[in-house]
């Protein structure tokens, strides 16, 4: 999974970059996840390897911007692909009872989810081309209502987090 999902964009990129950089244009566009920015129960390996391409893309959006070229995070949510297919979605064949409420009831939801997910592929496919035609293109591209949803509670839940806690934060300071 790290040599598809980060090794695979990472070594694609060193092939390119000095060509962008060279001609002060361009635009990358990495491919993310709806757990790329806030993972799920069952997700851990997988988001994890989002979470790493969230990170370099977000640097590399930052070190490209002078230089003219754009950096783009596609966060597709669930799409009717055959993502979740057996043949696609790998899981170990042995469960623990006590991830039955948590692993085990996404293992289900993903199974039942199959071919019923809510987003469009082709609707993504077109918006991801009108995104990367337009003059001034976002960082994050976060697609579907599932995503939208997911990184709303993440957003609210992180500034509860931060705000309960924000006392310890600033008490860590040198005086």
């Amino acid at each position: 999974m790290y040599e598809t999902n980060v090794f695979g964009p990472l070594a694609v990129q060193r092939a390119v970059l000095p060509v962008l950089r060279r001609q002060r244009s361009g635009h990358v566009i990495n491919i993310s996840s709806i757990v790329g920015f806030g993972t799920a129960p069952g997700w851990g390996i997988y988001a994890s390897t989002k979470f790493a391409v969230e990170g370099f893309t977000e640097t590399l959006h930052t070190e490209l911007a002078p230089l003219g070229v754009h950096v783009t995070l596609v966060e597709p949510g669930f799409f009717r692909t055959d993502f979740l297919d057996p043949a696609s979605l790998h899981t170990g064949p042995d469960t623990i009872d006590d991830y039955a409420p948590t692993v085990g009831a996404m293992r289900a939801a993903a199974a039942s989810l199959n071919h019923a997910q809510p987003g469009d592929p082709v609707k993504a496919a077109r918006s991801i081309v009108e995104m990367a035609a337009a003059p001034e293109p976002p960082l994050r591209l976060p697609l579907g209502a599932d995503t939208l949803q997911a990184f709303d509670a993440k957003l609210d839940t992180f500034r509860k987090e931060m705000d309960a806690w924000r006392h310890v934060a600033l008490s860590t300071d040198h005086d």
